[in-house]
C-alpha cells in the first residue's frame, strides 16, 4: 500500500507519486512508512491515513484544509503540540514535510524525476534497485535482534528462577515487568515509549505469525503421550473437555452481558491491530525443498548434526513448517474439518512414518526424538516450544497497545476474566474427581482453558505428570471453539462484540481468538485482551498456596 505524502484528519487532495514511498526521520532514527498497520502500531489512529490519494504532477498544490496531527500521533511522533499548523489555499506541502525533517526539495526532484524521464529518472530507478537488496537486509536484522532480545530475556529469567527455586513462571514475570517498564516510559515520555514498541513489531508480528506452531509440538506426540492412557479414562477427558468448553463459554459470556447492562459503558472503535504478512508460494516451496534435503541427510548421515534427534531436527521443523502453510491455504470451510494446526501434526506424523521406514528405526522410536525436552540432544518439537516464553513476554506490547481499552472497560474485563478462571480451574477438578479420573491426570487436563505457554507451567505447579496431556488439551479446547464458538455464542444470544470476544478468548484462548477475529474484527481487541487476562490471572490463583492446595484436594491428589 502507498500512503500520501500527506496525511489529515479532514479530507484533503494530498499528492501522491506512485513508487515514492517517504522516509521519517523523527529523532535520528528512521522509520519507513510503508503500511497502515505500521502506522497503528506507533499510535496513529485510522483516520490520518488518506486512502483516496490522488496522482499529483508536483509536491504542491494540496486543497485548503486543516493539515494537523491528533495530540496521539504528536505524543508517539515526540512533537511539539503546534510543530503541523492549518495549511491555506495555495500553499505547498513542503511545510509538513519539514517539520517532519524531510529534504522537500529533494523528495521534489525524485518526483520529477520520475515524471519526467532522463538520467535523474533512471538514477532513481537504480536507487531502488539497491534499496530492494538493502531493505530486506535491515529488516532481517531488526527482526533477528528485537526477536533475539525477547529469547535471551527470556531465557535469562528461566535461568534465574531456577538457580534461586522460584516456582513462579519466570516469563509472566518479565512480562509484568515489561509491561509495568512501558507503562513508566509512557508517563515519563510518550514518544519514547512508542518507539520501544515500534521496535518490537517485528518479534511481535513474528510469533503472531507463527503462534500456531509453538503450540503443535506436544499435538504431534500425543500418539506416545496417551499410549498409557485407558480408553475409558480418554472418554471422560474428552468429555470434561467439551462440557468444560461449552460451560466456560456461557459464564464468560453470560457475566459480561450482565455487567455490561450495570454499568453502561459505551463502546468505542478501538485501535486496529496488525496482521502479519500472509504466507506466499516461495515460502512453500522453500520449506518444501529444505524438507526433502534435509531428509536426505537424516538417512544418509544420521549423525552429521550430532545426536539423531538434532540431526532430524530440520526435516522435522520442515514437515511441520510446510504441514501449517499447506493447511493456512485451504478454503475457510475447509480449515473447521483439518485446521491448520491439525495438518501441520499430521504431517509431522507422517514425516516420522516417512524416516522411521528409511533409517529402520520404526515410527514410535523416530516420533520420540520430536520432543525430547532434553537441552543437550533437541529435537524440532523443543525447539518451538522454545518460543513459549517470548509468546508470554510479548502479551506486554499487545496489553500496552489496548491499555485505554483495559482502562475504559476495566470493570467488565477483570470481572468475565475472573469468575471464568476460577470457574474453570475449580470446574475441571470436580469433573475429574466425579468421574473417577485419577488425580494425576485430572490435574494435567485442569488449564483447559489456559494458553498453552502458561498452562504448561500451572499443571507442573498442580503436579500433572503428563505435560504432553495438558499441552493436547489446550489445543483441543482451541480447536472446538473455533469451529463452534460462534454457533453456540448465537445460540445464547450474545451479540456484544465484548461478550463475544470475552467469551470465545476466555473459553478457546488463542485458536478462539483467531478464528473469531476473522469475521468479527469488532471483536478482536477484547478478544485479546482477554486471551492474555485468562492466562495471567489463572497462573497467578495458582502460585497461591491456599488455591493450590485446594485444587489438588478436590481432584483427590
Amino acid at each position: 500500500m502507498e500512503l500520501s505524502s500527506c496525511v489529515a484528519t479532514h479530507r484533503i487532495t494530498p499528492p501522491i507519486v506512485p513508487g515514492v514511498f517517504p522516509v521519517v526521520r523523527l529523532k535520528k532514527k528512521l522509520l519507513p512508512y510503508v503500511y497502515h498497520q505500521d502506522l497503528a502500531i506507533l499510535g496513529w489512529e485510522s483516520s490520518v491515513v488518506s486512502r483516496s490519494c490522488k496522482r499529483s504532477s508536483g509536491i504542491g498544490g494540496a486543497e485548503s484544509a486543516a493539515l494537523f496531527f491528533c495530540s496521539r500521533v504528536k505524543a508517539s511522533l515526540g512533537g511539539d503540540s503546534d510543530f503541523l499548523r492549518s495549511s491555506s489555499s495555495g500553499r505547498s506541502c513542503h511545510g509538513p514535510w519539514t517539520c517532519l525533517g524531510v529534504d522537500s526539495g529533494r523528495l521534489g526532484s525524485r518526483i520529477n524525476a520520475l515524471g519526467g524521464g532522463g538520467g535523474e529518472g533512471d538514477g532513481v530507478v537504480q536507487a531502488r534497485a539497491a534499496r530492494g537488496i538493502i531493505q530486506p537486509a535491515k529488516e532481517a536484522l531488526h527482526l533477528g535482534v528485537s526477536m533475539g532480545l525477547f529469547l535471551a530475556l527470556d531465557t535469562y529469567l528461566k535461568n534465574v528462577f531456577e538457580a534461586n527455586a522460584i516456582r513462579f513462571p519466570s516469563a509472566l514475570f518479565g512480562m509484568m515487568a515489561l509491561f509495568a517498564l512501558l507503562n513508566l516510559v509512557s508517563v515519563v515520555n510518550e514518544g519514547a515509549a512508542a518507539r520501544v514498541e515500534a521496535f518490537f513489531v517485528p518479534a511481535n508480528l513474528f510469533i503472531q505469525r507463527w503462534l500456531p506452531l509453538f503450540y503443535v509440538p506436544s499435538l504431534v506426540v500425543v500418539p506416545l503421550a496417551v499410549k498409557d492412557i485407558p480408553a475409558a479414562a480418554g472418554v471422560k477427558i474428552s468429555a470434561i473437555l467439551v462440557g468444560g468448553w461449552i460451560a466456560s463459554l456461557a459464564v464468560a459470556g453470560f457475566t459480561a452481558v450482565r455487567v455490561r447492562a450495570m454499568v453502561k459503558t459505551q463502546l468505542l472503535p478501538a485501535d486496529p491491530i496488525p496482521k502479519p504478512a500472509p504466507f506466499s508460494s516461495k515460502e512453500v516451496w522453500s520449506w518444501a525443498a529444505v524438507m526433502l534435503l534435509s531428509f536426505v541427510m537424516a538417512v544418509k548421515q544420521p549423525t552429521a548434526l550430532g545426536p539423531v534427534s538434532t540431526t532430524a531436527l530440520p526435516f522435522f521443523l520442515s514437515a511441520t513448517v510446510l504441514g501449517y502453510l499447506l493447511g493456512s491455504r485451504l478454503p475457510a470451510d475447509a480449515k473447521k474439518v483439518l485446521h491448520p494446526i491439525i495438518s501441520c501434526a499430521i504431517t509431522a506424523n507422517l514425516a516420522a512414518i516417512a524416516l522411521g521406514f528409511a533409517t529402520h528405526t520404526g515410527y514410535k522410536s523416530t516420533l520420540g526424538g520430536y520432543l525430547t525436552k532434553s537441552s543437550g540432544n533437541p529435537g524440532a518439537g523443543d525447539l518451538l516450544m522454545g518460543f513459549l516464553g517470548s509468546v508470554i513476554l510479548s502479551f506486554a506490547f499487545s496489553l500496552f497497545r489496548q491499555r485505554k481499552v483495559v482502562q475504559r472497560h476495566a470493570t467488565e474485563i477483570v470481572t468475565a476474566v475472573g469468575m471464568t478462571s476460577i470457574f474453570s480451574l475449580y470446574s475441571t477438578a470436580a469433573a475429574g474427581r466425579l468421574l473417577g479420573l485419577p488425580p494425576f491426570l485430572t490435574c494435567s487436563i485442569v488449564p483447559r482453558c489456559v494458553t498453552v505457554a502458561l498452562a504448561l507451567p500451572i499443571a507442573r505447579l498442580l503436579e500433572g505428570s503428563n505435560i504432553s496431556l495438558t499441552a493436547a488439551v489446550v489445543v483441543l479446547t482451541g480447536l472446538v471453539g473455533a469451529n463452534f464458538a460462534q454457533t453456540l455464542m448465537n445460540t445464547f444470544g450474545f451479540t456484544d462484540p465484548i461478550a463475544r470476544g470475552m467469551a470465545t478468548a476466555s473459553s478457546s484462548h488463542g485458536l478462539g481468538t483467531a478464528a473469531l477475529a476473522a469475521e468479527e474484527p469488532e471483536a478482536l481487541p477484547f478478544c485479546a485482551i482477554a486471551y492474555a487476562f485468562t492466562g495471567i490471572f489463572s497462573t497467578l490463583l495458582c502460585t497461591l498456596p491456599p488455591v493450590r492446595s485446594s485444587l489438588l484436594m478436590i481432584a483427590g491428589a
